[in-house]
């Protein structure tokens, strides 16, 4: 009898479970771009630390099925637990199967705050520096997928990060010490 491969979304959950240490939920938007993704694609919750109230959305299946090289998984850091975030991931999810898939270092206009009233409208498309390369790459089927940070940002950081480029814009983070999961945060650029 033969074993049954695990498929590619059990597989990527897996990855993620591991890595960081705890069960995830399977959360779907209702409202799903039909035509675009996968019938398996989900954005899994992963409750990181109850106490201090953050939360890790990671989508399961935007890229399984590429044939080019775009083979790209995103995750976003919260500090509360929000279908927003859920709805946030499903579009980048239908946005990344267009012509113009999305990629590392690249700025997409989310069109509406992250999170309730929040600044950031933005978003940028990061490696995942606060983390160990083991939850960057993930291997399937001889492929390596790349699980990138998905960084909410203001409009203004965004027009930084395409005048001085992205390494400017993380160089910006890390000196004003980017509270990436608060959506009440300021700019960091100065008016």
């Amino acid at each position: 009898m033969k074993l049954l491969q695990k498929t590619y979304c059990d597989s990527l959950r897996d990855h993620y479970e591991t890595y960081f240490g705890v069960k995830g939920t399977r959360r779907n938007w209702v409202i799903r771009p039909t035509g675009k993704l996968p019938d398996d694609f989900y954005v899994l919750e992963i409750e990181l630390d109850r106490k201090n109230k953050k939360w890790v959305y990671l989508t399961v299946g935007m890229s399984m099925d590429r044939k080019d090289d775009n083979l790209v998984e995103l995750f976003v850091y919260s500090s509360e637990q929000n279908d927003s975030i859920v709805e946030l991931l499903t579009l980048n999810a239908s946005c990344h199967r267009n012509s113009k898939p999305l990629g590392l270092h690249y700025t997409v206009n989310i069109g509406q705050p992250w999170l309730r009233n929040s600044k950031c409208n933005h978003e940028f498309i990061s490696s995942p520096h606060l983390e160990e390369s083991k939850l960057e790459m993930f291997r399937f089927q001889d492929k390596i997928f790349h699980c990138y940070w998905l960084i909410p940002i203001t409009k203004k950081e965004k027009d930084f990060k395409v005048e001085k480029g992205y390494k400017s814009l993380e160089r910006l983070f890390i000196d004003k010490e980017l509270d990436f999961m608060n959506p009440d945060r300021k700019c960091l650029i100065e008016n």
